[in-house]
């Protein structure tokens, strides 16, 4: 199993640059202590999303930071990626395990503590729980209220991630639930210094 660390999980979003943009704010977002990183592409040909997936690949390859492919299990088998993060429309956790073998990491999506349970024992190794917040990544979002997100972290052995609309600004509505880590986009992909915003919300998350 890949051991990896959730404090900051850092989820791209490569509809608002160029390539070589994006490139450079993952890398941005790496240096200043992002800890994991799902690249996360709704939009992509298959063959469009592997070539990025590598070049993703060779940037946190170079820090040492998992690369977890959002959805697409053949993307990445196909990129040797550590990981796959699966939603609750996408493939279910019991079959992405399954694909991916025991040695790589399985992320899901869950807003239940019932989904939860199911998601842990399917095989999930974390869960990102939310939206906490309303976000601008996503069209329809349905709100998780931090008394979940709690019962969810203390339901399940694996860590569950705070995820939706969160940023340095807003992190204190998480305050003593035991969380695994925090996972943002906009936060530092939209920030003007990806490496900076990396840094000051890494410090805030440590601070909870």
């Amino acid at each position: 199993m890949v051991t990896f660390d959730s404090t900051l999980y850092f989820i791209t979003d490569s509809s608002l640059y160029e390539e070589e943009e994006f490139l450079t704010r993952v890398e941005e977002g790496l240096k200043g202590g992002a800890t994991l990183l799902q690249l996360r592409e709704k939009n992509k040909s298959t063959k469009d999303y592997m070539d990025l997936a590598n070049k993703v690949h060779t940037i946190t390859k170079k820090y040492q930071v998992p690369l977890i492919i959002d959805d697409r299990v053949d993307v990445a088998l196909a990129v040797d990626a550590e990981g796959v993060h699966v939603g609750a429309s996408d493939l279910p956790v019991a079959i992405a395990r399954k694909l991916m073998g025991p040695d790589k990491i399985v992320g899901a999506t869950t807003k239940t503590v019932e989904a939860a349970r199911a998601a842990y024992e399917a095989g999930a190794d974390y869960l990102g729980v939310g939206a906490i917040f309303p976000t601008t990544t996503k069209v329809k979002t349905v709100l998780t209220s931090t008394d979940t997100l709690r019962e969810i972290c203390q339901a399940v052995p694996i860590p569950a991630n705070a995820i939706g609309g969160l940023n340095k600004d807003n992190l204190e509505v998480l305050k003593g639930i035991p969380i695994g880590g925090v996972c943002v986009v906009s936060a530092i992909m939209k920030a003007e210094n990806p490496r900076l915003a990396a840094e000051e919300l890494k410090r805030k998350i440590q601070s909870l």
